[in-house]
């Protein structure tokens, strides 16, 4: 009998174990979520102090007898054995370097209400956060976003990120899309229509069976202010 995969996160945010848990319901895999189990945040707390390869942080996956950390080295396993990356080596490097890309926009995402320290609560940088928004919401915003519609237009438009399969890093663009709805949603509602081919592959994405199924279940959580995107709605007001 296979196991079901162990899935290590924190248990009431959505995070960088999203970004996993789209992979896992997309591929149809058997897995348990520890630590939103009864007992399951001691576990976590134990697995981190593995005897052999213990991770730096949340996420990590335990499967196959593997102890595997990192967001986008996670989503490279899962990409290789269930089918949500190309087979050869060049469509697998390009899919993990869309990932990774989409790892730094995350990455500057949660530097907009934590600029100064991620040990220090939001109110105690709010005047940082502020001005680091700004700049976010005026030029990263717009930089990431215009690269990857371009890749979804090149040579011409195409339904997902490599073509007509879904891979991994379009699960993951569409959370960020998702995310970036949520925490600024009064700039995505001005520069939506901007990027329609985005649009459309959230919108593809979101009707997929299996996706479709687990946004309507309890397994996701709500976005919330405790996790990667939040919204504040002062970091969007302009100064006058």
């Amino acid at each position: 009998m296979v196991r079901p995969y162990e899935l290590f996160y924190w248990p009431t945010i959505q995070g960088r174990g999203e970004f996993v848990r789209l992979a896992l319901e997309e591929a149809g895999v058997d897995y348990i979520d520890v630590a939103r189990e009864p007992g399951g945040m001691a576990r976590l707390m134990a697995a981190m102090d593995g005897p052999d390869h213990p991770p730096f942080a949340p996420p990590f996956l335990k499967a196959n007898g593997l102890t595997i950390g990192q967001t986008a080295n996670i989503l490279l396993f899962l990409g290789q054995h269930h089918g949500l990356a190309p087979s050869e080596e060049a469509g697998g490097l390009w899919v993990h370097q869309l990932q990774l890309t989409i790892a730094d926009l995350v990455a500057e995402v949660h530097e907009t209400h934590h600029p100064i320290a991620t040990s220090l609560y939001y109110e105690d940088q709010r005047p940082e956060a502020k001005r680091r928004s700004a700049d976010f919401i005026e030029t990263r915003i717009p930089k990431f976003l215009d690269y990857f519609e371009g890749i979804l237009a090149r040579p011409e438009p195409k339904d997902y990120l490599t073509g007509d399969t879904l891979t991994y890093a379009d699960l993951s663009l569409f959370q960020l899309v998702e995310g970036l709805r949520y925490a600024f949603p009064a700039t995505m509602g001005r520069i939506d229509a901007g990027y329609p081919l985005l649009g459309a592959l959230r919108d593809r994405v979101a009707a997929r069976p299996r996706i479709a199924a687990y946004l309507k279940s309890k397994r996701r959580i709500a976005f919330n202010e405790e996790g990667i995107f939040r919204h504040y709605p002062e970091l969007e007001q302009q100064e006058k």
